[in-house]
Formats: C-alpha cells, structure tokens, sequence
C-alpha cells in the first residue's frame, strides 16, 4: 500500500508540491504547487468547472478579504471554532475532535465542558511528551487582517460561500429571476487551523470550489438523478450500506432530492479526475458535528494512508444564510414566484482541491514488476498528455521531433519534450509523472512521417502518421487513443 511518505517524497523530487518558505525554515499549514503540481491542479478544477457548466451553473469571483459585518452575520465571528488543547508543558496544540478519533474515543462532545470531562475521564496525554491534557478551549479558525484605514475589521475568508450569497439579489436578477439557480466559484480561503498536518490535507491557505444553488423550497429538485454506481453510505445512525444515490434517495435516506442529485454529481467528477471509486463513500455528519449553518450534510470521502479524509461536503444550508443577511443588511432577499413570496433554500456541494489532488496521487500511484514507479493519472488530468522524444539530437531527428512539438502544442495539446537519457530512462521519467503517451521520432520518421506512440499503462506501442495524430484537437484527452493502442497487437 502506497504510504504518505512515498507520496511527499515523491512530489518534492518530481516537482508537484512542497513546503512553503522552506529556505526559512518553512511554515506549518502553507505548500507550494511546483511546475507539475500547479498544471495537475489547473486541470482537476478544469474538470469540475466543466461538469457544473455542463450543468447549468453560472459563475463568480468575489474578495478574499471580507468585512467583520458579512461574517458576524453569517455566524461565522461567532461559531467559526474548533475546541483545542494546549500542552502546558511543550505547548503542542491539539484539535481536540481529532485526538479523540485518534484515541477511539467515539461520539466526541460539542462543548467545552464536555471536553473538559472526557480530558479528565481518559486521562488524556499529550502525544508529545506525555503530559496530562487538563484544558479545554474556544479556538475562532478566521484570520484577521490588520486594517489602519477602515473603521471596522477584516478577515482573510473561510469559504467562498459568502461571496455568492450576499450577491444573491444581483445574480438572480442577472439570472432573469429563475429557480432554481446554481452559482459556483473557484478560490483561496483561509482556517488558522489548530494543527496543520499531512501536506495538502489540511492547511491554512487552501482552493475551494464552492457551488451554491438556490431553490424553490417547494421545488427541490435540479434534475433527474441516474442510477449510477454503488457507494459505500454512512448514516449518521453508523449502519453502513451498498447503494446507489439513487436508491438511498428512494429510500428516504436522502432526504432532499438537490442535494442527492449534487452528491451523484460529486461522484462522477472526483471518479472523472482519477480518483478510485472503491476508495470512495458518503458519510453523513453526526448532529453534534453539522456547521452552525446546515441541517443536514454528506461528506464525499476519500481514502488516503488507511484515513478518511472529506473532500467534497454537500450540505443542506436551508435559507440560513439569506434569512441573516436580510436580518443584519436590511435587504429583502425574498423572491415572488407564482404569487408567492419565499427565501430560496440552498444546498452547497464544497470541493477541496487540494485534498481531491492528493487523493489522485495516491489513487494513481502504483509500482511496476521491475520496480519502476507509475502515476495513473487520468487524461483528463495529466500535466501533459504526452512527451516527444526524439530517439537521437543528431541527423535532423531532434528538429524533426521539435517541429512535431510546435505542431501539438498549436492544438492545445499540453506536450512535453525531453531528449536526455536513454529511451527507456526517459519512459521511466515521463511513467512517473503520469503522462500517458509517449511519442518517439527516430530515423523511419525522417521517411515516412510515421512515428511510435506508447501507452503508459499497458506500455504496448504502435505506429501512427503525424497527419493521423494531428487530426483532431485533443487527441490525447481522451480514451480513444488508448483503447485503440490496447487493442492492437503488442
């Protein structure tokens, strides 16, 4: 089984992500995307905007920095907190929900005092250096931005969410005063978390795709929910099941039908970006652990080193957000439909990138018989969809190979080219970074203006002609050109 450390090793020497600030020493809870990294997650963003465009979704790109009044009356000034521990000997701080799952203390308590008492009960020690947990406190996850030319404060956003709601009245108005109305929206926001661990998986600066669709609360539903493949579902009740959205829908499990139609939604663009379906499942938030904001909530989760991890959360935030709005700005966020007036309800399917990348990572990596190491990466996905090597840099071979380069890339084509090291070295190389095709220039391209393309997981080849490969724009992105190279003779 891949473990963490194969996979941040593997991203630093291979240029996919690394500790920020790391000439100074770096800086918990901050990584940077390096060359292949930022190109993997362009893409993976690509694929969930194109799914919700495909959709019907409308987009938005608002602030980072958000005034105090927004968040007070989100709620989020307020109850935007995790309970946390701190060591008084060694001064580590703990998420206080998380060290309990790690103690298997199940069922964690929702107060202070409740932590306080099961700190006291389980004689919980500091994983550090082992001195006994006695305290229990509020820990507000926003940061604040220091301002000295407003009069009021600023905060670094938590979610994006915010941005489209309070914009509800101008969207909808954009939006000729349809319901219902999906509003979706790429960016960075900010949780000064407790303990920022495991790379990408939990940090203070990270990219959210955050969609908010707005309904008649007598009319939610967006679309007609396929069948679909079977997940592993986890209620809140803990008795896990096998069945599709669909089923659990009809079941009753699901309650609402938006937010199972968004769930099935979730499924196909993580499984699209390369993430394993059977290390897949939905688990319902507990009623101690939903957000100030939602009545009800289903994590999309992914499996990653024998964890758990969220990756998308589709919650029910009811009118929540628009009811505190209209309260605390004065506007009238109702809308007249039929002769009746209502504040639409919301139901919001949130995407973390950077834990969605982390998953395909894992998800993908696997190790050949010989030894040679392979990222799987989906197509769809890939840094690059394919590498020209030119088997020799002399008689006119590598600027036969440069000039089929120019050609790809003027049809949008992400290629790659590499001339250094053996053929079978650079298999290896463009194996390990997840590109799927390989193209190899050599003397009978000189004659015939054939070349050798080769398939990174069956690592079978044939011989095509460039005006063949050349023929339509993106050749490469999609299963066409695998499944005819797998199906050929070897």
């Amino acid at each position: 089984m891949t473990s963490f450390e194969e996979i941040i090793e593997l991203a630093k020497r291979r240029g996919f992500f690394w500790q920020s600030f790391s000439l100074y020493g770096g800086l918990n809870g901050f990584y940077d995307y390096a060359p292949l990294g930022s190109l993997l997650k362009d893409n993976i963003i690509s694929v969930w905007k194109r799914f919700y465009m495909d959709a019907g979704a409308i987009f938005i790109d608002t602030p980072i920095v958000t005034p105090e009044s927004v968040l007070r009356a989100s709620g989020h000034l307020d109850k935007f907190a995790d309970i946390a521990s701190e060591c008084p000997k060694c001064h580590s701080k703990y998420k206080l929900e998380s060290l309990m799952e790690k103690l298997g203390i199940k069922n964690p308590p929702s107060s202070v005092d409740g932590y306080l008492e099961v700190l006291r009960e389980n004689e919980v020690k500091c994983t550090a250096c082992g001195t006994r947990l006695a305290d229990a406190y509020q820990f507000n996850l926003m940061f604040k931005v220091t301002n000295n030319s407003e009069a009021f404060d600023l905060y670094l956003r938590p979610e994006t969410a915010q941005g489209i709601m309070i914009n509800f009245k101008l969207l909808n108005n954009f939006y000729r005063g349809k319901l219902p109305m999906a509003v979706a929206q790429v960016g960075k926001s900010f949780r000064n978390e407790i303990s920022p661990r495991q790379g990408l998986i939990r940090m203070r600066e990270f990219s959210q795709g955050e969609v908010e669709v707005f309904f008649d609360p007598e009319h939610e539903e967006w679309g007609e929910i396929p069948e679909g493949e079977k997940f592993t579902l986890v209620p809140n009740s803990g008795n896990e099941i096998t069945e599709s959205v669909k089923e659990a829908h009809r079941s009753g499990l699901i309650k609402n039908s938006g937010l199972a139609y968004f769930m099935n939604l979730t499924a196909l663009i993580l499984m699209r970006s390369g993430v394993d379906g059977k290390r897949l499942r939905f688990r319902q938030h507990r009623k101690n652990e939903l957000a100030h904001y939602s009545s009800d909530c289903w994590d999309a989760e992914v499996l990653i080193d024998r964890d758990w991890i969220e990756a998308v959360g589709i919650s029910d935030r009811g009118d929540y957000d628009l009811t505190r709005h209209q309260e605390f700005s004065g506007e009238n966020m109702s809308v007249t439909v039929d002769g009746r007036t209502f504040i639409p309800r919301v139901v919001e399917p949130a995407a973390g990138f950077d834990r969605i990348l982390t998953a395909v990572l894992f998800h993908s990596y696997y190790t050949r018989d010989n030894g040679n190491k392979v990222l799987g990466l989906a197509c769809d996905v890939s840094p690059y969809c394919a590498c020209v090597l030119p088997l020799m840099k002399k008689d006119g071979i590598s600027e036969k190979a440069r000039d089929l380069l120019v050609k790809l890339t003027s049809h949008n084509q992400s290629v790659a080219y590499d001339e250094s090291g053996s053929i079978g070295r650079r298999y290896a190389r463009q194996d390990e970074i997840g590109t799927p095709y390989c193209i190899t220039v050599d003397y009978q391209t000189l004659e015939d203006d054939t070349v050798t393309i080769r398939e990174r997981d069956s690592t079978k080849q044939i011989r095509m002609r460039i005006d063949d490969l050349l023929m339509h724009d993106n050749t490469f992105r999609n299963d066409n050109l695998k499944k005819f190279i797998e199906s050929s003779k070897s």
